[in-house]
């Protein structure tokens, strides 16, 4: 089954019926032979917070050492979105297959009236992936109540109950004390529900099983929590500092989800990291503060300040009210799309003075038309506009703003969704070399004339296949709301470009959209755009950026790994066992005639490394990496090139650049969640990596649907956490990691595309030296030097900024060749 005609059978069952309980996932589950069963299972109940918790124990779990599902719910844009393992959407490869497997018995209940509703089917999906990846742990976030959710079929090791308000009484009950009973039905047999409930809520828990009650102190007695969990202060803008102690163990720690709501949830992950698999207290701190959860109050930017957080209900939106209370600012702008079925005249009463507010509504039937929402608006808003597309609602309210202001974008998971395209959106150039050959092809001629027409009132009649099309043609790819996609159809065609939209294969809220044109055409699309409103003037102004190169002279500390011509980071391995040449240049003298030599051969940055990440390489404690790296970092200080150190952890950065390294090559991915902190402090450099494992795990084997793509993805979130950490975007170098979790063909196919991680708007780092990817063509015998050099002319040509290599003088010769600067008299 193609993955779209999978797509759309998934996404096609009913979200509600009146039928109750778990016998129908159960049959789905047999029907795969119950996956359940070969991991363990933890279920996570709630009113509120059981998403966040669950992202954090998924966190601190994988910081343990272990390989985790989890299942989640909703996605922001596809179903996909719900499933992952270490991090990671189930691919669309697997989808096919596990629908495959799993249409024959949906047959069946259909036979016998009792098609499953899309959650139900999710559920067994997710169960089958977490099996046939063989994970340690599978945490499943509850839908509603607990008795007879589907994610109940399964026999929990530990659970939890988050929190207990009203909700859903038509099927729970009309009080918290029977919705409290409903959701304490997920307590595991053979160890205590973890609640962060209290009061009446906590008594009806408790009065179904025993418990370990989490929160904040509550005096002495039965109110006591067992786990202590409280925020103690905000440790800058975009973390809050948690305690969490409990009987005999306790850790500070900071955390990226802001609130003491947040704080009690921290305290219900922890201790079910301990129940589970008795985590130490260093690393339930490190996963604590390493959490992702997009669309929880989560800030991409700081002038002003913006902030999307998807609460949709009135308590939600009292406790965002709170958070909002610790920021000062000058107006606050709201960007506000809800459901017609919630309470939202209750949500706006709970937020703080709003000075202009935008009345929108995301392409969802269930949400309430943006005329209704102003009108309840407007008691509460100093000025309301009424704008039909929450992107455009977005950027208008971004661009109303003052640096000193607040923009926020609340009311729904849907409304939030739709506005973080304006930062996860990627345009992508399906192909770049190092230039247009224009020129050099047809000697004397001028096609000017040709690329001004385009450009004209008349452009309609522009041909679109003349001889600038046939040669200076571009082509990108990206993915868009089906109104934007349709508008940028209609403009392209009027310039005589091509545009293609696809939903097959696409995310389920999305359309696959590729446009194609001349400079000229795409130049006169991006000016059209720019005067559009459904948030495209966003999409302009990425168009613009992808047709102009990096400007070398741009305010950066990159220096010249945003130049021109492709540069040369030279390898300085300070370590007894690096793969090529551990050992050699241990020595600190060694080691500076070494980065010498590496400069008098070409390199135009030195990168120091005190630890192996090959794979089976033994770590290295920070203390012993910091005196290999550091006295080189000062020996090297008289050197004109950028000093790079070759690290990820965070403390080894911090001395390193305060001993005059400029660059941090983090091969880890942010794997220390100190490592941004540190890098936006030294207002220092960062080479951010795409990797699945420090050191590079030769038994790992994770699937790709497509390895660049899925790259982009992943390291896009990424460069968020960085920039939320306080790092410019103009300071980043990203590096798709060859290697690094990649077969032979993936990291070629990293190579041969690396014009189409411009898409990220950052410089393009390739580091493929002497790899294992080059093993099978080795003919040479030469230590994989001759494939390298290959690899580097490949990479100059399709537009890499960078090169990492240890043989300089051979690759920047590569480089050369390429670029055509060859003297013959030299």
């Amino acid at each position: 089954m193609e993955y779209h005609v999978a797509a759309d059978y998934l996404t096609s069952f009913q979200r509600r019926r009146p039928k109750l309980g778990i016998e129908t996932t159960a049959r789905m589950l047999s029907h795969f032979d119950d996956p359940q069963d070969d991991v363990e299972c933890v279920q996570i109940a709630g009113s509120n917070g059981k998403g966040s918790t669950a992202r954090m124990l998924d966190s601190v779990l994988r910081r343990a050492g272990l390989s985790v599902g989890l299942f989640t719910s909703p996605g922001l844009n596809d179903f996909r979105e719900q499933v992952r393992v270490d991090g990671r959407k189930v691919p669309k490869s697997l989808i096919s297959k596990y629908t495959d497997e799993l249409t024959p018995c949906i047959d069946r209940l259909r036979d016998d009236d009792d098609e499953p509703t899309h959650f139900e089917v999710l559920t067994a999906v997710a169960l089958r992936h977490f099996s046939e990846m063989d994970v340690d742990v599978a945490i499943l976030e509850v839908g509603i109540g607990g008795r007879y959710d589907a994610t109940s079929a399964v026999d929990p090791v530990a659970s939890a109950v988050t929190s207990v308000s009203l909700e859903h009484t038509e099927l729970l009950g009309e009080t918290v004390e029977e919705i409290a009973r409903d959701k304490a039905q997920v307590a595991p047999k053979a160890a205590p529900l973890v609640t962060g409930a209290d009061g009446a809520a906590l008594a009806a828990i408790r009065e179904v099983t025993d418990v370990v009650s989490v929160g904040p102190e509550r005096g002495d007695g039965a109110d006591a929590p067992d786990v202590v969990a409280v925020e103690t202060g905000m440790r800058s803008a975009v973390e809050s500092e948690v305690s969490i102690a409990g009987p005999g163990w306790s850790l500070e720690t900071n955390l990226p989800l802001l609130g003491s709501h947040q704080a009690c949830n921290a305290g219900v992950a922890a201790t079910l990291a301990r129940q589970i698999a008795d985590v130490d207290t260093d690393a339930i701190a490190d996963g604590l503060r390493s959490v992702v959860w997009p669309g929880r109050f989560e800030i991409l930017s700081t002038e002003p300040m913006v902030v999307l957080d998807g609460s949709h209900n009135p308590g939600a939106a009292a406790t965002l009210s709170d958070l909002l209370a610790r920021y000062d600012y000058e107006d606050l702008h709201l960007v506000f799309g809800a459901m017609a079925d919630k309470a939202y005249g209750e949500m706006v009463e709970s937020l703080p003075e709003v000075a202009t507010a935008y009345a929108t509504r995301p392409d969802l039937d269930r949400a309430e038309h943006p005329d209704a929402l102003a009108e309840t608006l407007s008691a509460y808003a100093g000025s309301v506009e009424t704008v039909a597309s929450v992107p455009e609602a977005t950027e208008r309210a971004i661009e109303a703003a003052d640096p000193d202001d607040f923009v926020l974008v609340s009311g729904s998971l849907y409304t939030v969704a739709e506005a973080r395209d304006r930062w996860t959106r990627r345009l992508a150039p399906t192909a770049r070399t190092r230039g247009s050959h224009v020129a050099s092809s047809f000697v004397g001629a001028d096609f000017e004339s040709d690329t001004d027409a385009a450009e004209t009132d008349s452009a309609a009649d522009a041909p679109r296949d003349g001889p600038v099309s046939a040669v200076d043609r571009r082509v990108f790819r990206t993915y868009l709301r089906p109104e934007q996609a349709e508008r940028i159809d209609e403009l392209l065609s009027d310039v005589g470009g091509d545009c293609r939209r696809s939903t097959a294969g696409s995310p389920e809220k999305l359309v696959a959209t590729v446009i194609a044109g001349t400079t000229g055409q795409l130049r006169s699309l991006a000016t059209a755009l720019s005067n559009e409103g459904l948030g495209l003037r966003r999409v302009a102004a990425q168009l613009d950026g992808q047709l102009d190169p990096i400007d070398p002279s741009r305010e950066s500390g990159l220096g010249p790994l945003a130049g021109e011509e492709t540069a040369v980071m030279g390898i300085l391995n300070v370590t007894p066992d690096s793969f090529h040449d551990g050992g050699e240049y241990e020595a600190l003298d060694a080691a500076v005639e070494r980065a010498e030599a590496l400069v008098d051969s070409g390199a135009d940055i030195i990168d120091v490394g005190g630890e192996s990440t090959r794979p089976g390489a033994d770590p290295v404690p920070a203390e012993e990496e910091i005196d290999r790296v550091v006295p080189v970092i000062e020996a090297l200080s008289d050197l004109d090139v950028p000093i790079s150190v070759d690290t990820w952890k965070a403390s080894v950065a911090d001395a390193a650049l305060d001993a005059g390294a400029d660059i941090v090559n983090d091969v880890s991915g942010l794997t220390d969640p100190e490592m941004p902190f540190v890098v936006a402090d030294h207002d220092a450099s960062l080479v951010l990596m795409h990797s699945l494992s420090i050191p590079v795990d030769p038994d790992s084997s994770p699937i790709y649907d497509d390895v660049v793509e899925d790259v982009i993805d992943e390291l896009g979130e990424q460069l968020l956490r960085a920039e939320r950490a306080g790092i410019d975007r103009d300071q980043i170098v990203i590096d798709p990691g060859c290697g690094f979790g990649k077969s032979p063909a993936e990291s070629y196919a990293l190579i041969d595309r690396a014009g189409e991680f411009r898409a990220l708007g950052c410089p393009v780092l390739i580091g493929h030296s002497r790899k294992s990817m080059y093993k099978a063509i080795d003919y040479a015998d030469d230590g994989r030097l001759t494939p390298t050099i290959a690899g580097t002319a490949l990479a100059a040509d399709r537009g890499a900024d960078v090169v990492r290599v240890h043989d300089v003088r051979e690759n920047a010769s590569a480089i050369r060749a390429v670029d055509g600067r060859i003297d013959p008299d030299s």
